[in-house]
């Protein structure tokens, strides 16, 4: 009588492979979750490389805590924040575009018509371009320009250079020298007139 209870409560248990079922399902849900995280983060790489050399788009990606093995709902929610980040960069990135395809129809539009533009300023970077440099409807001839309506778009060279002249940044002794010779150093054209 024993045996056979103890057979009925071996066959009222759950069969093993259901159990195995559960945890291929579980891995396969793991695999997707992963594949799907791994997908968003190479278009969120994407949109970071498109947007060069353009600053102020946050492309970053929140680090987990350290190495551990993520539930379900931990992957999804992963998964979740970076597809927001992701809609959130490429929202950022087109009306960054928008802003800089209307400067540059406005540098166009300077060009075309200076005296409607009077004193307006458009750097390279509000185009998207690196470096130094920017757009300017001044009066052609100063203060007489100006009176007499004559305007004119003054592209800069770039950089300014840096202050100082290059005799002043450079120093005219060289350190150590001084306490060699036993005093100051004098060039030898100095020398030769005294």
């Amino acid at each position: 009588m024993e045996l056979l209870e103890q057979q009925a409560s071996v066959l009222a248990q759950p069969p093993r492979p259901v159990e195995v079922e559960v945890e291929l399902d579980e891995r396969a849900a793991r695999r997707s979750l992963r594949e799907q995280i791994a997908k968003l983060e190479r278009e969120l790489g994407d949109v970071l490389v498109s947007a060069y050399p353009r600053v102020g788009i946050d492309v970053w990606v929140r680090a987990g805590g350290g190495p551990r093995l993520l539930s379900l709902g931990e992957l999804e929610r992963v998964r979740d924040a970076l597809a927001g980040r992701l809609r959130g960069a490429r929202a950022a990135l087109a009306e960054r575009t928008a802003v800089e395809e209307e400067n540059r129809r406005l540098i166009e539009r300077m060009m075309l018509a200076p005296a409607r533009h009077k004193f307006v300023r458009v750097s390279r970077e509000d185009i998207g371009e690196r470096g130094c440099g920017y757009w300017e409807v001044r009066p052609r001839l100063g203060l007489v320009g100006m009176l007499m309506g004559w305007w004119q778009v003054k592209l800069s060279s770039g950089c300014p250079l840096p202050s100082g002249s290059r005799h002043e940044r450079r120093d005219p002794v060289p350190p150590g020298v001084a306490s060699l010779a036993g005093g100051p150093a004098q060039p030898k054209a100095r020398a030769a007139l005294a």
